[in-house]
């Protein structure tokens, strides 16, 4: 692991609002060479978060608390039972790349997957990875990122064992054709400490894909 990035695990339940602050306050430090990059993994309470792009048609039934996320993407739902991970990278001394860093995100979640024992890829014309669920296409992580300064915020969220059924208030990604899955729902290994370890694992090959250039 790279020494000169902070990974953080919050235990429990981290509120969102506060979340958010946190994570722009950070991303204007590393800009200002004030702070280091950070890695954050945490679980938020049942919320629906809305991109850029998100469509108020999508937005179908409101049963959580819906806040505006200031990420690319659509309507995206975060609660207990999903690894969410923020990802504060300084692409201006990794590489004005917006597409390779997305890239390396995909790849970076795919190999943790696979180290589980799910086999996830991504799908042309479709952000996010996927994976196949009773021979059926469904969605099993979320990306949605924003560049400020060119410093990266927000970043993933796995579904590790989320209640399922919280996705139906919404369209996710504004994909109604397709599912959601999760670890769990697969029947895989569903331990939090589990999936962190993966990301930990795999984590020396993302950054190989966005090197820091010293």
């Amino acid at each position: 692991m790279d020494e000169a990035i902070e990974w953080r695990v919050s235990p429990g339940l981290t509120d969102y609002p506060s979340a958010l602050a946190e994570m722009e306050a950070r991303a204007a430090a590393i800009a200002r060479g004030a702070a280091g990059e950070l890695i954050w993994l945490l679980e938020h309470p049942p919320l629906y978060t809305a991109g850029t792009s998100a469509d108020p048609a999508e937005l179908l039934d409101p049963r959580f608390p819906v806040h505006i996320a200031g990420r690319g993407g659509r309507y995206t739902y975060h609660g207990p039972g999903q690894r969410v991970g923020y990802v504060l990278l300084d692409l201006n001394r990794r590489g004005r790349d917006v597409r390779c860093f997305v890239h390396a995100l995909e790849d970076w979640l795919i190999a943790a997957l696979a180290r589980l024992g799910v086999n996830g890829f991504r799908a042309e014309g479709r952000v996010g990875i996927w994976t196949r669920d009773g021979g059926e296409e469904a969605k099993i992580g979320a990306i949605g990122v924003r560049v400020r300064r060119w410093v990266t915020l927000h970043g993933f969220a796995l579904n590790r064992a989320p209640d399922l059924a919280h996705f139906g208030g919404i369209v996710p990604c504004g994909l109604p054709q397709y599912p959601v899955t999760s670890l769990a729902a697969l029947g895989r290994e569903a331990d939090s400490a589990a999936l962190d370890g993966a990301l930990a694992a795999e984590l020396g090959h993302f950054l190989a894909r966005v090197p820091f250039s010293r």
